[in-house]
């Protein structure tokens, strides 16, 4: 039976956990103690914290793994690079990780390689920060460098605001610098892609709903993007430059772009499925199980892609506009809608939930499908309307 090492045990690696076990696959699920669902369905689990790259990698080591992998989150991938590469197994490089985990280290790679994006500067928290961006146009984003999503990020259209927002990414970040780069006014979209023995099996542009806070934040995505033929095709050259620019390999690819002008800048790429509904978007666009791909090639396989099927969807998270504790859930949709595809509660009454400002304050998911995306949207919105959820 082979082994896979799968790194975290939220919510978003329980389905790449459950694929495995389908699969006929020994999973180890690799995270630090906590009320982590995954650890429920793993057939093994190592209280590990999964930055912790020597004692994960003796822990692969001693349980001889054939592949090692992840699933919507960036803070194992470092890891994940390096026992790739003491173990010579399929998947990310570890210098191809630290490019995709560090936002200057991605940015400087893009300018050596003409990829287009934001001008920036990198920043220390003990230097003058306006000595460092003078020449750079507000607004600007003040970015955490050692994160994906939204945390440490913030927005800023004045100079007065600045110092508050750098105190806000100094709360989020391990490192001792950040970056603030210009903020391109345009359509913000994304994409979902793979590499494998150096080739992109494919790219999916995808839009987003955002949640507007100090920044946006994605809360939902949905597929097909519309695109102009020719911003389509300039999508799809600056992502497959980006991603060979970054060395990625045998992963998969999370992009975050925005549009100007019909021309496609790069906000980052990370080399691991996105968040929020992704792989169940992908899975449902072109017909298969994209969990099944990532774990096939994290294995050493080599599965095909196949890109024939198009299927529209659309997926929001479920969210409370407060903290407190849950008193009712319920899901009062009929079992014969067969537009939707999923709805998903990671809480229970009596449960104590956040206030959305992130991903992670999620409190579940709907997902949904239909012959065209209006039709897809419409089941959406009639989903939300027949689920209840409420926090006092």
């Amino acid at each position: 039976m082979k082994k896979l090492m799968i790194m975290g045990a939220g919510i978003y690696q329980v389905p790449l956990i459950k694929a495995a076990k389908e699969m006929g696959i020994y999973t180890i699920a690799v995270s630090i103690p906590g009320n982590y669902p995954g650890f429920a369905y793993a057939d093994e689990v190592l209280h590990i914290n999964t930055v912790d790259a020597q004692a994960v990698l003796e822990a692969a080591r001693e349980r001889g793994i054939d592949g090692i992998c992840t699933a919507g989150t960036d803070v194992a991938v470092m890891t994940i690079g390096r026992v790739n590469d003491e173990l010579g197994l399929s998947g990310i490089s570890y210098e191809a990780a630290k490019i995709a985990c560090d936002k200057v280290l991605m940015k400087q790679c893009y300018e050596e390689h003409g990829v287009r994006t934001a001008r920036y500067r990198k920043v220390y928290f003990n230097e003058n920060v306006n000595d460092k961006i003078e020449g750079l146009q507000y607004p600007l984003i003040i970015k955490i460098v050692d994160s994906s999503g939204s945390r440490g990020i913030t927005r800023v259209d004045r100079p007065e605001d600045i110092q508050a927002a750098i105190t806000n990414a100094q709360a989020f970040t391990r490192k001792d610098y950040f970056i603030v780069e210009e903020f391109i006014i345009g359509r913000e979209f994304g994409a979902q892609a793979f590499v494998m023995d150096g080739k992109v099996q494919f790219i999916l542009p995808h839009g987003d709903y955002i949640f507007m806070g100090s920044t946006g934040v994605p809360a939902g995505h949905f597929a097909p993007y519309d695109l102009s033929g020719e911003a389509e095709e300039d999508c799809r050259r600056t992502c497959e430059k980006a991603i060979l620019a970054m060395g990625l390999d045998n992963c998969a690819v999370n992009c975050d772009f925005i549009m100007r002008d019909g021309k496609t800048y790069v906000l980052e790429i990370g080399g691991r499925s996105g968040a929020t509904c992704l792989a169940e978007l992908v899975s449902i666009y072109y017909g298969y199980d994209y969990y099944r791909k990532i774990i096939e090639v994290a294995l050493g396989e080599k599965p095909t892609f196949p890109t024939d099927k198009a299927v529209p969807n659309a997926s929001k998270l479920l969210m409370s506009d407060r903290d407190g504790e849950i008193i009712a859930l319920a899901n009062r949709n009929p079992k014969s809608d067969r537009n939707i595809c999923e709805v998903c509660f990671d809480y229970t009454v009596g449960d104590q939930v956040k206030k959305f400002h992130v991903g992670p304050n999620r409190i579940g998911h709907v997902v949904t499908q239909g012959r065209t995306l209006a039709e897809a949207t419409a089941a959406l919105d009639r989903a939300l309307k027949n689920i209840e959820i409420e926090v006092v």
